[in-house]
């Protein structure tokens, strides 16, 4: 009966119709919400992991034993010859290759601890990982000591020889206490939270390590040091390699060897970058890229050994005597 009132009312009804259409979109929201939720506890959830984890250690299996067994017949072809162990170039390609099957050996380690849900402490998983991190920064350390040596014997050959060879093993030395300072380093700076006691704890599935902001900046202004010295050495040497002749048939040869170990370096270097990049991320979707990643890492890794090693024209030589040698001992044998 009361105008007032009704004039009240209505402006109430009609609010609440439009709340109930606001309230829609929350609804939309608290759905995402959800589906946001369900996605990281699934990308939290132990079995995933375990299978991310499994998957990774069979590959590490595979090539750990393919990177071992050429990189045992070119260490020992290199040892059993004077001549080889001189050179300076096949000391760094021996230290290269004991890089690489180091790192998948340590690989099957730390990824078998998480498939097989070891609960090992956290302080073993930090030290195994820390390990494997720094001899895979070993492969490409000692990749751009290569290049960098290639360069000063190519356009500096009567300066050079006398100069590496007597700084060699400093260099060497140098190139290791630079890589463990740096991650023992980052692993102060990553155990500053928790205590002693937490370091002791048992954990089933290893935890991520360094995939803070200061660990993946440092990682990235590393590698993309290693990466100009790699890649201002290659283009001085290609450029040399024109000046000297294009169509010689050695310089040919040697433009094939470049542009392999470019394509071999870049199967390095960009599944590292997407990986120091992204970090640890939740879902299927960034799984799976990592899967994808870890697989044409370890592929470069596999092949590694035959194109920094086999690939060399006179370690193939070295190679098929080699061979004779061994096949002859094996028919003369009772």
């Amino acid at each position: 009966t009361n105008p007032g009132r009704v004039i009240f009312l209505e402006p109430k009804a009609e609010n609440a119709r439009h709340l109930s259409g606001i309230r829609k979109p929350g609804c939309c929201l608290q759905v995402a919400l959800k589906t946001m939720n369900l996605s990281s506890e699934h990308c939290n959830m132990s079995d995933w992991l375990r299978l991310e984890a499994t998957v990774k250690a069979s590959v590490y299996v595979v090539a750990f034993s393919f990177a071992t067994f050429i990189t045992v017949i070119i260490i020992t072809i290199v040892s059993q010859n004077s001549e080889l162990r001189q050179e300076v170039r096949y000391t760094l390609l021996c230290h290269h290759l004991l890089c690489i099957s180091s790192y998948c050996g340590l690989g099957v380690i730390f990824q078998g601890m998480r498939a097989f849900l070891a609960n090992s402490p956290i302080l073993v998983c930090w030290v195994v990982f820390g390990a494997q991190l720094s001899v895979g920064e070993g492969i490409l350390f000692t990749l751009a000591l290569m290049a960098a040596h290639t360069y000063l014997v190519i356009c500096w050959p009567l300066t050079s020889v006398s100069f590496v060879d007597s700084v060699k093993y400093k260099i060497l030395a140098g190139t290791w206490l630079i890589i463990i300072l740096k991650n023992a380093c980052l692993f102060l700076i990553e155990g500053t939270g928790p205590t002693q006691i937490a370091l002791l704890k048992s954990e089933p599935l290893c935890p991520v390590v360094l995939n803070g902001i200061p660990a993946r900046a440092i990682g990235m202004v590393f590698l993309f040091l290693l990466m100009s010295i790699i890649l201002i050495s290659y283009s001085l040497i290609y450029k040399e390699g024109r000046r000297a002749g294009h169509f010689n048939r050695s310089n040919i040869k040697a433009r094939k060897t470049v542009l392999i170990h470019l394509v071999q370096l870049g199967l390095h270097v960009i599944p590292t970058l997407l990986f120091i990049g992204l970090g640890k991320m939740c879902g299927m979707f960034f799984s799976a890229l990592n899967l994808v990643l870890f697989g044409v890492f370890a592929f470069a890794q596999c092949f590694n050994p035959l194109i920094y090693g086999l690939w060399n024209r006179e370690l193939q030589s070295r190679l098929y005597h080699w061979i004779i040698c061994c096949s002859l001992n094996l028919k003369l044998m009772p």
